[in-house]
């Protein structure tokens, strides 16, 4: 498996605002982990529907949504891979967004087994 191409993928997939073709890369079984939550780890959501509903909800909130200045970083051994991005996108409210982050991804028998996103809090 080339798990940098496989990023490079999902981010354009992402920036299409494709939720078909990025749910393609996800296992069944995946498990997504957002920023924002309750939870010290943020939200969780496990399963390919429930995930797909969570990122979903991230072009509903951010509908020009976009991660650019993608970097990714590879760890073949451990099936592991990270990008690193700038999200910029304008709530439904006019509210425009500029933050950095990045996405750990940890990859099983060539999909997406899960996603763990992280971004600085703009104050």
């Amino acid at each position: 498996m080339d798990i940098r191409s496989t990023l490079t993928g999902l981010s354009e997939a992402f920036n299409a605002h494709d939720l078909d073709r990025i749910m393609e890369f996800f296992s069944d079984d995946c498990i997504l982990e957002m920023p924002r939550g309750s939870e010290r780890w943020g939200s969780r959501f496990e399963g390919k529907q429930n995930v797909r509903q969570a990122l979903g909800t991230r072009f509903e909130g951010l509908p020009d949504v976009h991660y650019g200045n993608v970097e990714h970083f590879v760890d073949a051994t451990a099936d592991t891979g990270i990008s690193k991005w700038t999200l910029t996108g304008t709530t439904r409210e006019g509210t425009a967004i500029e933050v950095q982050g990045c996405d750990f991804y940890t990859f099983r028998n060539g999909q997406v087994a899960r996603k763990d996103s992280y971004w600085k809090i703009v104050e």
